[in-house]
């Protein structure tokens, strides 16, 4: 889109990068899936992108600023997909996002539980979340118990209570 925006607002400019359909879902898995991974973000998803699509969002959201990409040590055709500093500033959006859809959507027990925890824990937990992304996708250091393996284990609980796997 180069420096051409429809206007200077920033709720427009803001929806000009996470507008689309699968912007923020990507953004979703990697931030709360940890999937890294092209084949990871691809297979993975409840909503099933397909990979063209994918590979489309993922060139976009790096052009944004929002990811970053690097060779993975471990395999010479795999990339890392990281957040950036600015996507990881996204968590507060992304809560609210799960507040106003849990109240307003027919969601599943099992994908609600976490929107719930992270609206009840408040700004303290998503700092804490922030802070945990930093480590994992920035090289920070780790400071505290890990928010994701909380919520992780809240999904699983959840699911199992729902006969899900």
């Amino acid at each position: 889109m180069g420096d051409r925006h429809r206007s200077g607002c920033p709720i427009n400019l803001t929806l000009e990068v996470l507008g689309d359909r699968w912007s923020l879902i990507v953004i979703r898995d990697i931030m709360f899936g940890n999937r890294r991974h092209f084949r990871e973000l691809l297979s993975r998803s409840h909503e099933q992108i397909a990979s063209n699509i994918l590979a489309d969002r993922l060139k976009r959201l790096m052009e944004a600023g929002l990811l970053t990409k690097r060779d993975d040590p471990s395999h010479q055709q795999k990339a890392i997909y990281s957040l950036t500093e600015a996507a990881i500033q996204l968590v507060p959006l992304l809560v609210h996002m799960g507040a106003w859809g849990r109240r307003h959507r027919p969601v599943t027990p099992e994908l609600a539980i976490r929107a719930q925890l992270l609206e009840e824990g408040g700004p303290p937990m998503w700092e804490a979340l922030m802070d945990e992304l930093r480590s994992l996708h920035l090289g920070s250091p780790v400071k505290g118990p890990s928010v994701l393996a909380g919520l992780q284990a809240a999904y699983e609980k959840v699911a199992a209570e729902q006969g899900i796997q």
